[in-house]
């Protein structure tokens, strides 16, 4: 059955569109080997991936080493994204057929602005969305509202005529408090129990399947 009625589909970057782990994983430990802290498995890195990555190192260094570590991660992480990421399998092909088909498209990420436009560029996709916005471009990041509020009246639409796509259950949480209906797929680090504890409209096993029902 076809969704009716949505004109906007806003979807999250890692997790969900992008395999950026690799990367993250790379530039969390290089960071943490010259600060001399205990490197981590990647299973624990992915975990913490998704607040942003001020959040991301914060649990892992001492507080007067935090501005340190989040320099050398960011230096790291420029060249490592480009090196390490890729696009989740069908992606280009959803976004081709959604921009054919006249929908708007917008990324909603809690990754910073520099980051999520190195990865839309060296990936191909940034000419498919109409809006990249960013967690450090607004006062609150996910799970709060914001985000999708701030996309979608700026396309002068009603919530009810967006549909967001995420990966992590804070996805599925900013989608409720927006009233958007959300669908989330299982290709983040957030566990499928984790994902249908927050209720969304719909799990789906990867991001190209979005195309069976819009």
């Amino acid at each position: 059955m076809k969704l009716a009625g949505i004109s906007l589909v806003i979807f999250d970057l890692d997790g969900t569109l992008i395999d950026a782990y690799p990367a993250i994983t790379r530039s969390f430990n290089y960071t943490m080997r010259n600060l001399h802290y205990k490197i981590q498995a990647a299973r624990v890195i992915r975990r913490a991936v998704g607040w942003g990555d001020r959040c991301l190192l914060q649990p892992f260094v001492a507080p007067e080493d935090l501005d340190a570590a989040l320099a050398l991660y960011r230096r790291h992480h420029a060249k490592s994204l480009v090196r390490y990421s890729r696009l989740l399998p069908g992606v280009k092909a959803l976004l081709s057929g959604l921009k054919n088909r006249s929908f708007l498209l917008a990324v909603a990420s809690n990754r910073p602005t520099r980051f999520s436009n190195i990865l839309i560029n060296h990936l191909g996709i940034r000419k498919y969305f109409d809006r990249v916005l960013c967690g450090d471009k607004i006062a609150h990041m996910k799970p709060h509202p914001q985000i999708l509020r701030t996309i979608i009246s700026g396309f002068s639409l009603k919530p009810r005529q967006a549909l967001y796509v995420g990966d992590m259950f804070i996805d599925a949480q900013t989608g409720r408090r927006a009233n958007v209906k959300t669908v989330m797929v299982s290709t983040g680090s957030s566990s499928i129990a984790e994902l249908r504890k927050e209720k969304p409209f719909k799990i789906i096993p990867r991001v190209k399947d979005l195309a069976k029902f819009i």
